[in-house]
C-alpha cells in the first residue's frame, strides 16, 4: 500500500524550490482580498471592494505576472482579466451538459490551476479534489483561492497515485494527459482504480482519423511537444479502454484544436498553436504529422 503521507510531504517540499519559493512568499504577502461576490461563469471571476482594488490592484497584477505562464482560464479578479493561451470554457461548456455533479465526489486528473474544478462548483458537488504534480500550477491556484475561497483539495500527485487515494471517486476527469503517458492502458486502469464500481471517467486525448485499431507513434516531437507517446484512432482508444476494465465508451465529441481555443496573448510569452502547426499547411503539424484532433469520451467502470 503507498504511503500517500509521506509522499505528500516529498512533493510539498518542491514548494521550497529556489524558482518556487518566491511565488509562494509572494502569494502569502496578499493584503486579504476583499471580495464582494463570485461568478462561475466562463471567466472564472472574483468581484472586489472598489476601495481594495484600488489600493491594491497593482500589487494582484504583479503576483499573477509572477505566475505566469497562465495556460488554463480565463479569471477575472476585479478589473484584472487573466487571458490564458487556453480557452478552457469551450472545453468545459462542450462536456457539461454529459454530467451531473450533484453530492458526488469529483476528481480532476492534471487539473493545471483549478479552472474547470472551479466551475464544477456550480453543480454542488460533495467534494472536489485536483492533481497535478506541478508546484507552479498549485502556485497559480493558490493565489485564485486567495479570491474565490473554494473548498477545493489540491493534491500535488499525479494519475497514477489516483488509486491509492484514500477513498474512491464518483467521476473522474482527465482531460489532456492520456497521451502524455507511455503507458496508457496502465494509465487507464489506476483510473479505474481510483472509481467506486460503476463510476465514470471523462476523458480527452489526441486522436487520428481511421477504421483501424492502431495509432500514431510519434518519432520524436509531435506539435513541438516531446514527451507524446500514442495517439490512437477511436477504435484504438476503445481497445486500451476496454483492456483496462471499462465496461463501455461513448463518443462524446471530436474536435479539431484552432486558434479560436488555443492561441498567444500577453499571459504567457511562449509560443503557441501558430507554431506548432506546419505554416503552409495547417493540417499538419511542424514534423508533418496530421494536426491535432481531440476526442471526448465518456467511460464507464
Amino acid at each position: 500500500m503507498m504511503d500517500l503521507e509521506a509522499l505528500r510531504r516529498e512533493r510539498r517540499r518542491r514548494l521550497g524550490w529556489k524558482n518556487i519559493a518566491p511565488l509562494q512568499e509572494a502569494i502569502d504577502a496578499l493584503v486579504e482580498p476583499k471580495v464582494l461576490s463570485v461568478e462561475l461563469g466562463d471567466a472564472v471571476t472574483a468581484h472586489l471592494d472598489p476601495e481594495y482594488e484600488r489600493r491594491h490592484g497593482a500589487e494582484i497584477e504583479a503576483v499573477a505576472r509572477l505566475l505566469m505562464p497562465w495556460r488554463k482560464g480565463p479569471f477575472r479578479l476585479g478589473a484584472l482579466f487573466i487571458d490564458s493561451e487556453w480557452r478552457s470554457q469551450l472545453k468545459y461548456n462542450l462536456l457539461e451538459p454529459y454530467f451531473d455533479l450533484r453530492g458526488k465526489r469529483v476528481g480532476d486528473i492534471g487539473c493545471n490551476n483549478g479552472y474547470y474544478l472551479f466551475r464544477m462548483q456550480a453543480q454542488q458537488p460533495a467534494k472536489l479534489v485536483g492533481f497535478d504534480p506541478s508546484p507552479l500550477y498549485y502556485s497559480q491556484f493558490r493565489f485564485l483561492d486567495r479570491f474565490f475561497r473554494s473548498g477545493i483539495e489540491y493534491e500535488l500527485l499525479g494519475v497514477e497515485h489516483v488509486e491509492h487515494y484514500e477513498e474512491p471517486f464518483d467521476t473522474l476527469f482527465c482531460l489532456g494527459v492520456l497521451y502524455h503517458r507511455s503507458d496508457p492502458v496502465a494509465t487507464l486502469k489506476s483510473l479505474g482504480k481510483g472509481l467506486k464500481p460503476g463510476g465514470e471517467l471523462f476523458l480527452d486525448t489526441f486522436m487520428i482519423e481511421g477504421e483501424g485499431e492502431y495509432c500514431l507513434t510519434p518519432r520524436g516531437r509531435y506539435s513541438k511537444i516531446p514527451n507524446i507517446y500514442f495517439i490512437p484512432t477511436v477504435r484504438a482508444l476503445e481497445n486500451w479502454c476496454l483492456r483496462a476494465g471499462f465496461s463501455r465508451m461513448e463518443v462524446l465529441a471530436k474536435r479539431k484544436t484552432d486558434a479560436t481555443e488555443q492561441r498567444k496573448t500577453d499571459w504567457i510569452a511562449t509560443q503557441s498553436l501558430e507554431d506548432f502547426l506546419d505554416p503552409d499547411d495547417s493540417s499538419l503539424t511542424v514534423e508533418g504529422y496530421p494536426a491535432p484532433v481531440r476526442l471526448y469520451v465518456r467511460l464507464e467502470r
